[in-house]
């Protein structure tokens, strides 16, 4: 039964999705960083000869390890560079996907002659922030980037400003398609359960366009060698027998595949979730897989991703933008209320799989995107279809054990309180830590 209030909810459920579902080629860090070098590129004349970038400690650390698509290299630098050379400023997260050999050569050469630097910005309010000044033999510019991974809040042209939101102007318009927050109303679990279930399914059917992406994605990372190559590794010793060939197994090889291409560069653009393509990733393929072993419908494949991807939403709006917390592990929660969805169709099956999960997999710590990603969302997935196993035979962690309520929303603020309050300590120590390898 729909009540008076439900189409004005549902309609920033929708626009909450499309917000934050969108295609990413590339970690979305270094992307940030990429589009902030790109768009200062598109306000000067003349050949880049020199970039100069800052960018928040959490953006350096999960900027350090991933390789940018297209270049065999790994790192802020080359991400920069091939922003400012090759990128289209337009493409908001796929700034690099039309960038051509020629310009990923020139950009190499830039790197290997010095003229790319690439630094922390101190003092930093910004969890995400990226900032990139780009030079031709007469003029410079600089982009900022702040708040998330595409909202440009200032431009600097020839040392004049000619856009400034730090201020807190009021500005008509960004001059890219920002990902500017919505003001969600208090939502439940329930709540987007009931929406992803009952929601006109033309209304919702965009979402297919996850599956379509991230499986794409998958196939190309067990076609080919990528990063530490998990998915192709498990399915190699499943034929040997090491590994049962069943839903399980596939939902690890599959989810893991896909998460190997992308952060190993694949030139494939990721369904992201939140401002990161593992965590769409982690969001998508252990429904697809699982809708793929119940040959379900499209509209129940429909109906299972939007929970999914809008389950992780819900969770992720809690958590700090980035933070020492893995947050592959809370997109697999909602990939666990799909499956759970799938499987039983019930709510109670739903929320027991998030509350075994939060009792699982909580304390994975976040140390920079890099190949090792992949092993993190392998894990995930197996842990969401584990809890549903759980929650189908009516067991579940209880309310009795550790920060796990009875109630779900109660456990998933219990899980997001730590992020955001003692797990930054822990972010502090392990930027540390990663700063000190690479001095």
């Amino acid at each position: 039964m729909h009540t008076q209030s439900q189409p004005l909810l549902w309609q920033y459920f929708i626009n909450a999705v499309k917000q934050e579902v969108k295609p990413a080629l590339g970690c979305t860090e270094p992307i940030s960083l990429a589009l902030a070098a790109a768009k200062a590129a598109s306000y000067v004349n003349g050949e880049v000869i020199r970039v100069c970038a800052f960018v928040s400690p959490n953006l350096m650390k999960n900027g350090m390890g991933v390789t940018v698509p297209g270049t065999g290299m790994v790192g802020l630098p080359i991400a920069a560079v091939l922003g400012a050379i090759g990128g289209n400023a337009d493409a908001g997260l796929e700034v690099l996907k039309s960038a051509t050999p020629d310009a990923i050569e020139r950009s190499k050469a830039m790197l290997a002659a010095g003229l790319v630097t690439v630094d922390i910005k101190k003092p930093c309010d910004d969890v995400i922030y990226s900032e990139a000044t780009v030079y031709t033999e007469t003029e410079s510019a600089t982009v900022m980037i702040a708040r998330t991974h595409t909202h440009i809040v200032k431009i600097i042209h020839n040392d004049n400003i000619i856009f400034d939101i730090t201020q807190g102007e009021q500005q008509s318009s960004s001059p890219v398609d920002c990902a500017a927050d919505i003001p969600l109303p208090i939502v439940t679990a329930k709540a987007v359960y009931n929406f992803a279930t009952q929601a006109p399914l033309e209304d919702i059917c965009f979402i297919l366009e996850a599956a379509h992406l991230n499986d794409a994605l998958s196939q190309e990372g067990l076609r080919n060698v990528y990063g530490l190559h998990i998915g192709r590794t498990l399915q190699t010793q499943r034929d040997r027998g090491l590994l049962s060939k069943d839903l399980m197994s596939e939902i690890m090889i599959r989810t893991s595949a896909a998460s190997d291409a992308r952060m190993g560069g694949a030139i494939l653009p990721a369904m992201s979730n939140s401002g990161s393509g593992n965590q769409g990733i982690a969001a998508t393929m252990p429904v697809v897989v699982t809708a793929d072993y119940l040959q379900s419908t499209e509209e129940q494949l429909a109906r299972a991703l939007m929970l999914s991807h809008l389950m992780a939403i819900y969770i992720h709006n809690q958590l700090p933008a980035l933070s020492a917390l893995c947050a592959a592990t809370t997109a697999a929660m909602g990939a666990a209320a799909g499956i759970a969805w799938l499987l039983e169709s019930r709510y109670e099956v739903v929320a027991m799989a998030i509350s075994s999960m939060i009792g699982d997999v909580s304390g994975m710590i976040c140390d920079g995107a890099s190949n090792s990603c992949a092993m993190k969302v392998s894990t995930g997935a197996s842990s969401a279809y584990k809890a549903v196993l759980m929650a189908m035979d009516n067991s579940c962690v209880r309310g009795s054990d550790g920060i796990v309520s009875d109630d779900v929303d109660q456990s998933i603020a219990n899980l997001c309180a730590l992020a955001a309050g003692s797990m930054k300590h822990t972010d502090v120590q392990i930027i540390e830590i990663m700063a000190a390898k690479a001095r």
